[in-house]
């Protein structure tokens, strides 16, 4: 009970924040779970760019929170999926 009204409270905070953090969750959670459902030899075209939009939404809704570490160390994220994406396309 305690998480969900935390989960509440936070919503009414900053439903701006909320809601891309809620992004964050559906495209993280998404590439996650393609990753292990195909862990034989997954498709990291698919992969990479899930992770990329969950770090990116979860970046600006660290901004708007002003939570700093978390925001720096999602910005590395993000960084290495665009250059694992790039990898993964054969770009570099």
């Amino acid at each position: 009970m305690k998480v969900y009204r935390m989960w509440i409270d936070s919503y009414h905070r900053d439903p701006t924040a909320f809601l891309f953090e809620q992004i964050s969750l559906v495209f993280t959670v998404g590439a996650s779970l393609t990753l292990a459902f195909t862990a034989d030899a997954p498709n990291m075209r698919i992969v990479y760019p899930g992770f990329f939009v969950g770090s990116v939404s979860a970046i600006y809704a660290y901004w708007r929170r002003q939570i700093p570490t978390p925001m720096i160390l999602t910005s590395y994220f993000a960084t290495v999926n665009i250059f694992g994406f790039g990898r993964a396309c054969g770009w570099w």
